[in-house]
């Protein structure tokens, strides 16, 4: 079946070994998954496993030196074949079985019918970039037994309002002004999501708002558009100039040693870093304070691997007028 060009330039992209490189080296994401693997036997422990996107087989591997009697991993990129000889390099091949194509259109090898488990690490930014969901729940519903479990389980998506002045570094740039790229730089922060790493203890001046549980054992495709309402407040006197989405991981269905990770401003950085929405204008906001509104999020009209997002936004002062609900329109691509 012909590919997509959404679908060519997303599995190009995992062809490439630096895109590996940055995901392994993410200790917080590998050793989140490995955590699970390796101190879960009741659920591991002589089970058949399925990893959707297995990239270079990292989590077939760990599986397998689980005790998983039999690991399939299915993937689409030519990533494929350095698995191959991976998993053949490490004297797995009795145990791993990778298999090449689409989730949606290829088949288990003949000895495997069920699984027990379906991993994965599907997750992009603000959590649902590329769609890669999609096909666990594909997979989950075509190929889990009843009593099976989808790992990761559950997804929590948050957002909080943060404080940033790093456009200032224009303002005076060894003793010149920028202002040209400033200016640029803000209308284009308006509508394109930024995804960078900020320090929590200095940039979140808000509490946080849970915006979204995905359940990735139930949840359906059309879960994963959604409105979904928030409100923060804030916690100090601050000028708020944006909104920052970040998103935790859970392991912890039946499990021996239930585990979770953070890609949050709080906690060590990922390449997932954060996804920020800088507003129209700053809003000035003293302690109690509220910003209040609703993301959202669907799929973009040219690419479903991408992302469309609106955010209403007001702010609620503790003490006088509520603000005009502003609409802001902001694309991941």
């Amino acid at each position: 079946e012909k590919m997509s060009g959404g679908d060519k330039g997303y599995f190009n992209s995992y062809a490439r070994f630096g895109i590996h490189h940055e995901m392994l080296s993410d200790k917080v994401r590998t050793e989140g998954y490995q955590r699970f693997l390796l101190n879960n036997p009741s659920l591991l422990k002589g089970k058949t496993v399925l990893d959707i996107g297995c990239g270079t087989g990292i989590l077939c591997m760990m599986a397998a030196k689980a005790g998983a009697k039999r690991v399939v991993g299915i993937e689409m990129s030519d990533i494929f074949f350095d698995a191959q000889r991976i998993v053949e390099e490490n004297g797995l091949s009795s145990v791993v079985t990778l298999v090449r194509g689409k989730c949606e259109e290829v088949a288990l090898p003949s000895d495997v019918d069920k699984v027990d488990v379906v991993i994965s690490e599907w997750m992009g930014y603000m959590l649902l970039y590329e769609s890669m969901l999609d096909s666990v729940i594909y997979a989950r519903d075509k190929w889990m037994r009843p009593d099976g479990v989808c790992m990761p389980n559950k997804c929590t998506m948050l957002i909080a309002g943060m404080a940033d002045d790093r456009l200032g570094f224009w303002d005076d740039v060894y003793g010149f002004k920028m202002r040209t790229i400033k200016d640029k730089i803000a209308r284009s922060a308006h509508h394109d999501p930024a995804v960078e790493h900020f320090d929590g203890s200095k940039h979140v001046v808000t509490s946080s708002c849970l915006l979204r549980t995905v359940d990735c054992q139930t949840c359906s495709v059309a879960d994963l558009v959604f409105d979904a309402p928030f409100e923060v407040v804030a916690e100090k006197q601050a000028t708020v100039v944006g909104l920052l989405n970040w998103f935790d991981t859970y392991f912890d269905l039946g499990c021996d040693d239930p585990s979770m990770f953070s890609t949050g401003p709080f906690t060590p950085e990922t390449h997932w870093k954060q996804s920020a929405f800088y507003l129209n204008s700053p809003v000035e906001m003293a302690p109690g304070d509220k910003l209040e509104g609703m993301v959202r999020l669907s799929r973009h009209s040219k690419n479903h691997r991408h992302l469309e997002i609106l955010i209403e936004w007001e702010h609620v002062p503790k003490e006088g007028a509520r603000s005009n609900r502003v609409f802001q329109n902001f694309e991941f691509c």
